[in-house]
């Protein structure tokens, strides 16, 4: 086998399809072979706006316009990305709504005179919300690996979006297009194993966002018989994982990803364990973006595990804090005096005479093996830990927490059972989080009532354990976690 890159998977992703559709497009078309620019400059951007008038026109029928659909998948796969965003422009400021019809047919629902005339003005106005660019997206969907295609697409589109409306328009009528063809209702949720086709497992180790996947041993690693892995697939992408979750089965619940993840430490039998730890869940379509499939697959496992390992007691998981690092940067910049900010950097100063670099956050946490002295590591451990506390409890304009991971869990009904100390020492583990890393428990008699609170109050569900370290702290009078903890829960 061999360890494939990202971008090298998804290189031999588009070459097969173009050779595919070309084939498609060749019976249709005797210029075929028209290629354009890879910028897309204006004389080319108009020839693509006509062949996209000839497609949405369908003449020669359906199966025709299949071909020429084909043929502007190709177009599109054959440019730079300087061509793909005006390809993409194209497709959102020329072929919109009807914006005149639209008017006239809203203005028809208003003034209908009884039900009839109302019941047809609002299936005009359905129809007319379709736009153009919408049916012309649609068509990719009869097309082999065309929803493949259309996320890709969404994914170079959200690189794009920026501040333009109709772009935003654009992907707003994508997103949903693919959410009605990615319901839950048509995903399959399989295990990966060693066992399972070498291609896939290179596109494991290509998606893998949380913890890279460092070789084919390691990935063996998390393979083994006290390990799962389990990703939803769909039926139009049977060998693409749109999100797949990593297990370890565990006797109590894992407080380092040093350790999880050793490929030295012996095997266990997983019918002595009693806790399965989520300690990676990734996103494997960027285009997919906004769509949601997590709260299930972890639903889903869980019943899985539950049903092939009844010892099992403890569903948890061992998530990353990955704006903790950011947000942390930015309090230390200010010139502020919050009590818990000032106890940092005295320790950040009295670490930086002992490892002789600057007193800066990342210069002190960037120093190789800081955390092998146990004074310097404590007196870091206390400031860092409390101000992770208070960062849990930083909230966003909507109400709920800032943290990414904490919203995702919290909304699934898990609490923040505790944290880790230490968690992460690898270098994206310090960057982001400071080393520290953090258990969320589904507890599966409270996880309805914690989605409840959650959703409905934004109330954020901690175990006693912090429940007391933040009690503890509020009663410190230099503490700023007394105001965030009062009356929340």
């Amino acid at each position: 086998m061999r360890n494939v890159p990202a971008a090298q998977v998804f290189r031999e992703a588009l070459d097969n399809l173009n050779r595919l559709w070309r084939g498609m497009a060749a019976p249709f078309f005797e210029d075929d072979k028209l290629e354009l620019d890879p910028a897309l400059p204006p004389e080319d951007a108009q020839r693509l706006r006509e062949l996209i008038r000839q497609c949405l026109a369908a003449r020669g029928g359906e199966v025709s316009a299949l071909g020429r659909a084909a043929r502007l998948g190709r177009l599109y796969l054959g440019l730079n990305p300087t061509g793909r965003r005006r390809y993409l422009e194209i497709l959102a400021h020329d072929f919109p709504a009807d914006r005149k019809g639209l008017c006239q047919t809203a203005s028809a629902l208003c003034e209908a005179a009884d039900d009839a005339a109302y019941l047809r003005a609002e299936e005009q106005l359905r129809a007319a919300l379709e736009s153009p660019r919408l049916r012309l997206l649609g068509k990719f969907n009869a097309l082999p690996q065309g929803v493949k295609f259309l996320i890709d697409l969404r994914a170079d589109l959200l690189a794009w979006v920026g501040e333009d409306a109709r772009l935003q328009s654009l992907d707003r009528e994508l997103r949903q297009l693919l959410a009605t063809w990615f319901d839950i209702g048509f995903l399959a949720l399989r295990r990966i194993t060693w066992e399972s086709p070498a291609a896939l497992l290179e596109k494991l180790i290509a998606y893998e966002a949380v913890h890279e996947i460092h070789s084919w041993e390691d990935l063996r690693n998390r393979l083994e018989s006290d390990r799962r892995c389990y990703a939803f697939f769909h039926p139009a992408m049977p060998d693409e994982p749109l999100i797949f979750i990593e297990v370890a089965l565990v006797t109590g619940m894992s407080a380092s990803i040093q350790e999880l993840l050793d490929p030295q430490a012996p095997i266990a039998d997983p019918r002595e364990a009693d806790t399965a730890i989520f300690y990676s869940i990734s996103n494997a379509q960027q285009g997919l973006r906004g769509i949601s499939f997590g709260h299930f697959l972890i639903k889903q496992v869980v019943d899985d595990l539950r049903h092939d390992l009844p010892n099992l007691k403890n569903f948890a998981t061992l998530s990353p804090i990955p704006g903790f690092g950011g947000w942390l940067g930015k309090q230390l910049a200010q010139a502020g005096e919050a009590p818990l900010i000032q106890r940092l950097r005295t320790s950040l100063e009295q670490a930086a005479k002992v490892l002789e670099t600057p007193a800066e956050l990342a210069a002190v946490l960037g120093a190789v093996g800081w955390w092998e002295d146990e004074a310097l590591a404590q007196s870091l451990r206390e400031p860092l830990e409390a101000l992770c506390l208070h960062y849990f409890h930083e909230r966003r304009a909507d109400g709920f927490p800032l943290d990414p991971v904490e919203r995702f869990h919290l909304g699934n009904g898990a609490r923040i059972e505790r944290l880790n100390w230490l968690g992460d020492i690898s270098p994206k583990g310090l960057r982001q989080a400071c080393g520290l890393m953090v258990n969320y428990l589904y507890a599966l008699e409270e996880i309805e009532k914690n989605h409840e609170a959650f959703a409905a109050e934004k109330r954020i569900v901690l175990s006693r354990r912090l429940r007391a370290q933040i009690e503890a702290l509020a009663g410190d009078k230099t503490s700023s976690l007394r105001r965030l903890w009062k009356g929340r829960g």
